[in-house]
């Protein structure tokens, strides 16, 4: 389809089932140089997406919060401002991430928190949909590629 139709723009995810979002784009690329291809991985809202595909065909790049800082600190050798990381997670849910990345299981987290064990395996449900992993392993490697989540 991508020969036949030449979009300016593709729209991938990275965790699309079958064949990944990441080789998908690469069979894209190959097919079509000049479609943009957006990847979006977590979004809030429909405006929020139409903005950001508006920007690729304009052949600019669209990145999040916290990824948009590092990127500019790296290209102006400035320091860059704290970003709270995982912006898509409550307080509570970030709170309860880093106890699941330091190893605590679910009753121990829920000591630490003042809630139940339930309300922690629903927080932790979750925080896997918002991250979009499918378990506690996957989770903790986010949290700890992002610099996160070990005793200190």
């Amino acid at each position: 389809m991508i020969r036949q139709l030449r979009p300016d723009v593709a729209v991938m995810d990275p965790h699309m089932p079958g064949l990944s979002g990441i080789e998908s784009t690469r069979h894209i690329k190959t097919a079509s140089p000049d479609t943009a291809v957006l990847v979006l991985s977590m979004f809030d809202d429909d405006d929020s997406v139409f903005a950001a595909i508006q920007a690729v065909a304009r052949g600019e790049a669209v990145f999040g919060a916290a990824i948009a800082d590092r990127v500019l600190g790296l290209f102006t050798n400035q320091p860059t401002a704290h970003v709270e990381p995982f912006p898509q997670l409550t307080h509570r849910e970030r709170q309860i991430l880093e106890l699941l990345a330091q190893g605590q299981p679910n009753a121990a987290i829920a000591g630490s928190v003042g809630t139940t064990p339930k309300t922690v395996r629903n927080h932790v449900s979750n925080i896997f949909t918002k991250l979009q992993v499918l378990d506690r392993t996957q989770a903790v490697i986010r949290v700890r590629d992002a610099g996160y989540g070990r005793d200190t």
